[in-house]
């Protein structure tokens, strides 16, 4: 173990381009110290260990490890720990560092590579792990919290449909619709799988269908004021958000479509106004974080107004 050790420094060193004095001056030691740990005739103490490391951009378990590589920069090696162990805090920490060379202006090519590498893996596992527990929420069925268990359905769907896998959203809920027509969650979700297919034309036909058998649901104005708004028709947007909110919608959800689309007209007073309603609305019910974002978009939406 002494030999792959004494051997690592020796190595790390050379690939950082360090003399043993110069690493000696660093480390605030002599450079007769540096030899000798070279030779193995003694080692660092605990805490000149991750100082060394630290020098070289290598990890403390690196001075261990047979055939042990030596990396550019410290980024780059916090980026192949975290390829391996596909922890989000390896993930921090290599994004940390990254960020440190994009500041400094010294990102290489290859520094540029390796950081988008770490994310792409970080969306890979993110997939991944997703679905995982996306699929434990649905294992326990939706007596164990209806709210969680209808959410999860939806936001499953959308990854899908961002994987490329709207046809099969699309026909697996038509499946489910035949052999549970009286479900309006269901229906929901069939207007959500054709939304997230951009197929708008084909989510009004059946959002008329679902209105016709669930005339007081007002999730599904909601669905039917988005579907307009795709299609072009305000006026008709308008209505069935103006519908939803006489029913009473959940989370202020129609004047959250109310201001978004008044801001995409252009009518930005009207939407600034919408977003202060919701604001007041929200924090006389105790929700005030949600009514400070709330209050961020009004202002937003105020600095397009012209003066």
């Amino acid at each position: 173990m002494n030999n792959i050790f004494t051997e690592n420094l020796k190595k790390f060193r050379l690939a950082k381009g360090f003399t043993q004095e110069q690493v000696a001056d660093k480390l605030n030691v002599n450079s007769q110290t540096v030899s000798r740990w070279e030779c193995g005739t003694t080692l660092p103490d605990v805490l000149t260990l991750p100082e060394l490391a630290k020098l070289y951009e290598v990890t403390v378990d690196d001075f261990y490890k047979k055939n042990s590589v030596a990396y550019d920069n410290y980024a780059q090696r916090l980026a192949s720990v975290f390829e391996d162990t596909h922890d989000i805090e390896d993930f921090i920490r290599a994004d940390a560092e990254f960020k440190k060379l994009i500041k400094s202006d010294s990102l290489t090519t290859y520094d540029m590579w390796e950081y988008a590498m770490i994310h792409y893996f970080l969306m890979h596992y993110g997939k991944e792990n997703a679905f995982y527990w996306f699929d434990k929420v649905l294992e326990q069925g939706e007596n164990a919290d209806e709210f969680a268990y209808w959410k999860t359905r939806t936001q499953r769907m959308k990854l899908c449909s961002q994987l490329g896998k709207d046809e099969e959203n699309i026909k697996e809920q038509q499946k489910i619709i035949e052999n549970n027509p009286d479900n309006v969650n269901e229906w929901d979700l069939l207007l959500a799988a054709y939304m997230y297919a951009g197929r708008y034309e084909e989510a009004y036909e059946e959002f008329e269908k679902a209105i016709h058998k669930f005339p007081d649901e007002w999730a599904l104005y909601i669905d039917g004021g988005d579907i307009s708004k795709k299609l072009g028709k305000y006026d008709e947007a308008m209505e069935y958000y103006n519908k939803a909110g006489e029913i009473g919608s959940y989370f202020c959800d129609e004047l959250y479509c109310k201001a978004s689309l008044y801001e995409d007209l252009g009518d930005y007073e009207k939407s600034y106004d919408m977003y202060m309603k919701i604001a007041d609305t929200l924090r006389e019910r105790g929700y005030d974080d949600e009514a400070d974002m709330a209050e961020n978009n009004a202002e937003e939406v105020k600095s397009k107004i012209i003066k």
